[in-house]
């Protein structure tokens, strides 16, 4: 690898030669690597062919259930939640003990490895709300439900600094990973004061319909305000509200 000196810095493809930015500068390389239609075709090639089959398949599912998600993860998301969600979706992937290497899915898969899965690092739902909870599925009636029976908010809560209330969201409901179609529907608490004042019972229930095929889903967080002259406001856009998968029923 090699460094452009001189006045002018060239980034683009000549030929074989390619020119980029780097944080180290401006670099010079030349093209390698196997070319993409002998990786399709050549037989000493099979496993990655069937390595690329079950990534896209991971990949694939990872979207769907951030779509589905979607009205909560505007709110409590990281940077990395795209390849963290990859990586958790290959361990259900290779968890399938059915299929074929190249054809292993999510749904002939673990999808309950996702149990526990945080969907914002800077703010993790176990470090953040100890106040106990229940989160039950029936796949005969379809019937989700999340209760978190009464707490003090300030004893139960580990707030950051500035906020000075929080409201409990959840979401509950089937995923079709086939169609990338849901069924997910949210709910949520009002906005409640950080105080030392006993809180509301909360009862999320959902209705994913009796006997559904598909993996059912419920997700449980939490978010935060910052009251200023009797308005709250979201706290720094989200950045430490918690979500994470609290009960995962496959097919």
């Amino acid at each position: 690898m090699a460094k452009q000196r001189g006045i002018f810095k060239a980034e683009g493809t000549i030929d074989e030669i390619t020119f980029y930015k780097s944080k180290d500068g401006y670099l010079i390389r030349q093209k390698g690597g196997v070319s993409a239609e002998r990786i399709a075709s050549d037989p000493a090639f099979e496993r990655t062919r069937e390595n690329q089959k079950e990534f896209a398949r991971a990949g694939s599912a990872g979207k769907v259930l951030r779509t589905a998600l979607r009205p909560l993860l505007i709110n409590a998301t990281d940077r990395l939640l795209v390849s963290r969600l990859f990586t958790a979706m290959m361990k259900v992937v290779k968890a399938d003990a059915t299929s074929d290497r190249g054809q292993r899915n999510v749904l002939d898969g673990e999808l309950e490895l996702l149990e526990g899965f945080e969907f914002n690092e800077a703010g993790k739902l176990m470090q953040t709300l100890f106040a106990p909870f229940t989160a039950s599925i029936d796949r005969v009636s379809g019937a989700l439900t999340i209760e978190v029976p009464s707490f003090v908010p300030v004893n139960m809560i580990a707030a950051p600094a500035e906020a000075t209330h929080y409201k409990i969201v959840s979401a509950g409901g089937f995923i079709d990973f086939t169609t990338g179609t849901n069924g997910i529907t949210t709910a949520e608490t009002a906005v409640s004061p950080i105080g030392s004042d006993a809180s509301a019972v909360v009862n999320q229930n959902f209705n994913a319909g009796a006997n559904n095929t598909h993996p059912l889903f419920l997700v449980l967080g939490i978010s935060f305000y910052q009251e200023v002259n009797g308005k709250n406001y979201s706290l720094k856009n989200g950045a430490f509200n918690a979500l994470s998968i609290v009960k995962v029923s496959g097919v």
